[in-house]
């Protein structure tokens, strides 16, 4: 019975054999391509596969919440955020030196004191660079990515953290550490402008009021042209930045009287000052860097960025990135109008204003996992004489030429002061909470329009002085 079986089941195995050796087709199994990792650009890069190019993908998750101090009882005094972001940086080193391309993609929700937002998917960056070309979306060459600035609001500077415009640049390196910058950015992310609509007291007497008028921008004809010199060493970095900015203006000569568009009457000549449109241009310039300090800890850093503006105010506006249509600066209740150029009313003429600012601070880690940001900025907004206006107590009063309050684009200094303390737990893991400090303090005293119970007004102006106000935020950030 034994062998019965040994034999049936040799048969079996020959028979089984022989069909797989003749009848079944042989299959060749496809190598298999595993991901290598790519050291050349540091840490996070691997080879896509099949190619010769480093890719990183990286992200971040940031949530915050924000308190402002309230003005009044319809304010919206607690905000909440959401933001999520990806990172793709893909490098391939070629012939003519390293090709790079990288792309940054934000989503934003904003609610309460942040503003009402939908979720808000946008390109923050988006760039090649070849060589010393950088073409695309990218932060502006008028400051610098490098800047240690850890601070979660604002301040009157180019905050690289914000200043991201499309360009397109050529940076000429020297050698150790040396390297200058020529940029072409859009002038329209840079654009400020106000409504200025401020009313003409005394029309019809001898003794006329005559208000600012605003300037309305016109549509771009050219780019900023944006330079920059730069030295950056162990011990930290110096740049030495400037920008050109046009502005163009639609229509002067016009001013809203009751809501209706009217010319403005010239005092000198009796006529209406001619409508027109006129072209200008603004510029700014700054110096900043910063510089390791560790003498006081490890990692210590202080920064600081100065800059002066003349018709280009968005290059120190918290590093503005989106043209603003009716500027203002403000605490608690005062607004103060500040604009990049306004149009005489007595010639019609197109005038700049100026304004500028340092800020800086100190960035100092108590242990591994603990550092404590101070950091601050002041900001003098200075506009010609002829932007200014007297209101007078009352209007009844003007044909006796009393003297009032001073009003209209009036020059004003801002205060920011601020402190966090940041606790990274782990690698990467950030949770902080910050304080800041807002005074607005016009150098001139600001006429504000007195109105009954009901919001009527009363054709009588009080003056107002310094304002201030306050923000406290708390982060929750994640970075991978």
């Amino acid at each position: 019975m034994a062998s019965v079986r040994t034999l049936l089941l040799g048969g079996a195995a020959i028979i089984s054999g022989g069909a797989q050796a003749a009848d079944l087709p042989a299959k060749t199994a496809a190598p298999v391509e595993y991901v290598r990792i790519c050291s050349t650009h540091g840490a996070g890069f691997f080879y896509v596969p099949g190619t010769e190019t480093c890719l990183r993908v990286s992200g971040r998750v940031r949530a915050e919440y924000l308190y402002v101090e309230p003005v009044d009882r319809s304010q919206d005094t607690i905000g909440f955020r959401g933001r999520g972001r990806i990172n793709l940086d893909a490098r391939t080193a070629t012939a003519y030196g390293m090709l790079r391309t990288y792309i940054r993609m934000e989503m934003t929700r904003n609610t309460g004191a942040y503003g009402f937002s939908s979720t808000t998917p946008e390109i923050s960056q988006a760039f090649v660079q070849f060589g010393g070309l950088t073409a695309g979306r990218a932060v502006s060459f008028f400051t610098s990515p490098d800047l240690p600035t850890p601070n979660f609001g604002d301040l009157r500077f180019d905050d690289p953290a914000n200043a991201e415009v499309n360009l397109f640049a050529y940076t000429f390196s020297f050698g150790n550490g040396f390297s200058a910058t020529l940029s072409f950015e859009d002038g329209t992310e840079r654009q400020v402008n106000n409504e200025l609509d401020f009313p003409l007291f005394g029309v019809a007497s001898p003794f006329p009021v005559f208000a600012p008028i605003a300037s309305t921008y016109a549509g771009e004809r050219m780019p900023d042209v944006v330079a920059n010199m730069r030295y950056k060493g162990t011990w930290g970095e110096v740049q030495l930045s400037g920008a050109l900015h046009q502005i163009r203006d639609v229509a002067a000569g016009l001013t809203t009287v009751d809501g209706v568009t009217v010319p403005v009457i010239n005092p000198i000549t009796g006529l209406p000052n001619p409508t027109h449109a006129d072209t200008d241009y603004g510029f700014a310039l700054a110096a900043l860097g910063y510089a390791n300090v560790p003498a006081l800890g490890v990692g210590d850093t202080v920064w600081m960025m100065a800059t002066y503006t003349d018709g280009a105010i968005g290059y120190l506006n918290a590093g503005q990135a989106g043209p603003i249509s009716n500027g203002f600066i403000g605490a608690g209740s005062l607004a103060m109008p500040f604009t990049d150029a306004f149009v005489d009313p007595f010639t019609g003429d197109f005038k700049t204003n100026k304004a500028y600012a340092i800020a800086g601070g100190l960035n100092h880690n108590w242990t591994p996992t603990i550092q404590t940001n101070v950091f601050g900025s002041w900001m003098r907004f200075d506009a010609p004489g002829v932007a200014q206006y007297v209101v007078p107590t009352t209007i009844a009063t003007i044909a006796a030429g009393t003297a009032g309050t001073t009003t209209g684009l009036v020059d004003f200094d801002e205060y920011r002061v601020g402190a966090n303390v940041i606790w990274t737990p782990v690698k990467d893991l950030l949770i902080g909470v910050e304080a800041l400090y807002i005074r607005v303090d016009p150098r001139e005293r600001v006429a504000v329009p007195l109105t009954t119970a009901s919001g009527d007004p009363t054709g009588t102006f009080r003056s107002t002085g310094s304002e201030d106000t306050w923000e406290g935020r708390l982060r929750v950030q994640r970075d991978f």
